[in-house]
């Protein structure tokens, strides 16, 4: 009895130890698939790279219903996990929550000091009694480094936090370093004509005699944050003064009549902010215009809440703080604006503002023209996205030599140029037409082995277009397949957990094996669309109801798209080198044809030209619809955008941030069978396992009973040896 007492203390007092030790020496484990969460590789290397105190500041209702709770417990753990990588990176969590319904000294203390970082409540959806009630929460959170301070407000869940916390603390890390190091202030002036003041009531601009206070304000606290690396200037200028420095920096002007019934003289004026770093320049405009049909021309005030972010991001990428990347802006490519009517515009003709609004936030968009510049060598990448212009041989050989210098290309051609009618052609039934765009940049590709072919992919796997239910039914958009985790190759750490891709008006791609192999490149396919697929090469017609799909035997799977790396021979080495056309040779053109040009031929050109490149990557994808507006989302949290973004940061050998931005994906769709699969699925569920659990029954039915009669057995046994 004694040792039955003295085991159970001892298990007792083991218990107790067990939980002493499980509190002193605490650890996780991270059972999810993806790593959710722990920290990723690219968190560790950001943290660890602090050399100055970061603190951030997280301002978190408690005891919020589901799911908002679970966003903050991962707040938490990430804390600590982000703690734990650097003895200078520091957090606090601030009570915001009213106790018992009301606010205590200390929550209201927390909630000014929340509404002086800009963070303020958002409301959220609680189901309570059978209700749905609206319900107002703080979740946000700042990150404070020296007197820089980069605010994430409306954390409403977990998908993307750890890429935004580590984005924001590896660019404010970046920006401090930048700083400090600054030998020229950034010269910011305010062209502001306090003529506008008495035209301001006619054009409902009436707040806009405050804009040059709240300027004023707003550098003063910029100069703050950024260590008095402001030099601020306020002109008031009248039109003839400033109409060079209007011109210069293309600053709107208003030019307004004389109104006698409201005292207003003729006069001009123009308003606007010009930033100048060394050689680089950048105008803010204070005033829009937009043109409104029937109602007319609308006048707008740049929003001053707006403006401080304005003026800090054109900051940051006048001072490099992201890192460069190229994109052609000529020879018809697509277009991309960050503001004012372009904006609008855009809408209507495709253009690229989320796309821009994706990127900027990470790297700084140069604008490259080959028809007046070279490609600059800074770059790592040069982003070509559906050019319609015919290159020259001189600019063909401009690409071809960025790529042997290690530049990286993401070329996104289109394979057709749709052409729309006009409304009134469009009435009397014409159709859009499509013609072959050839810009020679294809020949520049089929050298390097990967060739695009003139016609669009259509899909049995495709985007199904609901019809109102007055008809009932779907209409299949052939022409814009779903691209399906059993097509998409995840071997790619880039592209770990993208499971599905919708693309548009895509083409073919097939590769050059031969010319593959002999240069040694390492050619790797993404995705490729289903097999259920055809090409549709002449006489295109998009229209959805002319559409469909031909004879089981006309169908196979297209590789949709490639990343190409390897050291690339020069489309050019066995050429002669073209020359830059200016308009002067071409004036002098007959002149030049008159001398004798039989030595010409003896001039090399000697460590200018580069035949066989060094190591650098070509992403090729015939589908620039991906990069419009209506195919990514501004937040970057769908598959499309996570794709995209992670080949811009594959090509700027930024791999670790596109792991994680990867892991966050949570689309999981299922594997798909046909009808025969799940008639054996169904039939396995309904039938096999119940036969599976009466026979596992059974068999320990049948193994008890043994067990009790060898037990018997055993006791009779026992009962005769003492008899003996």
């Amino acid at each position: 009895m004694k040792q039955t007492y003295f085991k159970f203390f001892l298990y007792f007092l083991l218990i107790i130890l067990i939980n002493i030790v499980g509190i002193t020496l605490f650890f996780r484990i991270d059972l999810t698939k993806n790593r959710l969460y722990s920290l990723s590789d690219a968190s560790y290397e950001v943290v660890k790279t602090l050399s100055e105190p970061l603190t951030i500041k997280i301002f978190f209702s408690k005891n919020l219903p589901a799911p908002h709770n679970n966003t903050e417990r991962y707040l938490h753990d990430l804390m600590e996990e982000y703690a734990g990588s650097n003895k200078f990176f520091n957090y606090q969590f601030y009570d915001v929550t009213a106790d018992k319904g009301e606010l205590t000294s200390t929550t209201n203390i927390n909630r000014q000091i929340a509404k002086d970082y800009g963070i303020s409540p958002v409301e959220i959806r609680i189901i309570k009694n059978d209700e749905i009630k609206l319900q107002q929460a703080y979740m946000g959170l700042v990150i404070i480094h020296g007197d820089m301070i980069e605010k994430i407000s409306g954390i409403t869940s977990i998908n993307g936090l750890e890429y935004k916390l580590t984005t924001s603390i590896q660019k404010l890390n970046k920006k401090i370093s930048t700083l400090l190091a600054l030998k020229d202030k950034i010269k910011i002036t305010m062209y502001f004509s306090s003529s506008l003041k008495e035209v301001a009531p006619f054009i409902g601009l009436n707040q806009i005699s405050d804009m040059p206070e709240i300027v004023t304000n707003i550098i003063k606290k910029l100069n703050f944050k950024n260590f008095n690396t402001i030099d601020f200037k306020y002109i008031d200028p009248t039109y003839k003064s400033a109409i060079d420095d209007f011109k210069k920096y293309n600053i709107m002007v208003l030019t307004w009549p004389e109104i006698l019934q409201q005292n207003l003289k003729a006069g001009t004026g123009g308003a606007g902010i010009v930033m100048e770093y060394k050689d680089k320049i950048k105008t803010i405009s204070l005033i829009t215009s937009m043109n409104i049909p029937i109602i007319g021309t609308s006048y707008q005030m740049t929003n001053p809440e707006d403006l401080e972010n304005i003026l800090s991001s054109t900051m940051d990428s006048m001072l490099g703080i992201n890192q460069d990347i190229g994109y052609l802006a000529d020879h018809g490519t697509l277009f991309m604006d960050s503001g004012g009517m372009q904006m609008i515009q855009s809408q209507q003709r495709g253009y690229m503002n989320v796309f821009n609004q994706l990127i900027s936030k990470r790297y700084t968009i140069k604008n490259i023209s080959l028809k007046e510049n070279n490609i600059p060598d800074g770059i790592k990448s040069l982003i070509i996205a559906r050019p319609t212009e015919k290159f020259s041989d001189y600019e063909l050989f401009l690409i071809d030599q960025a790529l042997m210098k290690g530049i990286n290309l993401a070329i996104f051609p289109d394979a057709f140029n749709e052409i729309m009618p006009s409304q009134q052609a469009a009435s009397y039934g014409m159709k859009p037409e499509y013609k072959p765009i050839d810009t020679g940049l294809l020949k520049l590709l089929k050298h390097y082995g990967i060739e695009v072919n003139k016609s669009y992919v259509m899909d049995v796997n495709c985007y199904k277009q609901i019809i109102p239910e007055v008809q009932a039914g779907e209409t299949k958009i052939y022409f814009a397949p779903m691209i399906k985790d059993i097509n998409i190759n995840n071997k790619p750490f880039f592209m770990k957990n993208i499971k599905g891709l919708v693309a548009m008006q895509i083409s073919p791609l097939k590769l050059n094996e031969k010319i593959i192999n002999e240069n040694k490149i390492n050619a790797v396919m993404l995705f490729s669309s289903s097999k259920e697929s055809w090409e549709m090469t002449d006489n295109i017609d998009l229209n959805p109801r002319h559409i469909k799909p031909p004879v089981n035997e006309d169908m196979k799977l297209y590789p949709l798209s490639y990343m190409l790396t390897g050291e690339f021979p020069s489309y050019f080495a066995d050429k002669v080198l073209p020359k830059k056309d200016t308009v002067e040779e071409k004036t002098m053109g007959n002149m030049e044809n008159k001398k004798d040009n039989s030595n010409l031929s003896k001039i090399k050109m000697e460590n200018n030209f580069i035949k066989k490149g060094e190591k650098a990557k070509i992403f090729v994808m015939a589908c620039s619809q991906m990069l419009q507006d209506n195919m990514l989302d501004p937040q970057g949290r769908t598959t499309n955008a996570t794709f995209i973004l992670n080949i811009i940061d594959h090509l700027n050998n930024q791999d670790k941030i596109a792991e994680m931005r990867s892991k966050n994906q949570t689309l999981n769709p299922l594997i798909q069978t046909n009808s025969f699969g799940r008639v054996v699925i169904k039939i396995f569920n309904i039938v096999l396992v119940p036969v599976i659990v009466i026979i596992f029954g059974i068999f320990v039915w049948i193994k008890r009973k043994t067990r009790k009669k060898y037990i018997k057995k055993m006791f009779y046994k026992r009962m005769e040896d003492k008899k003996e």
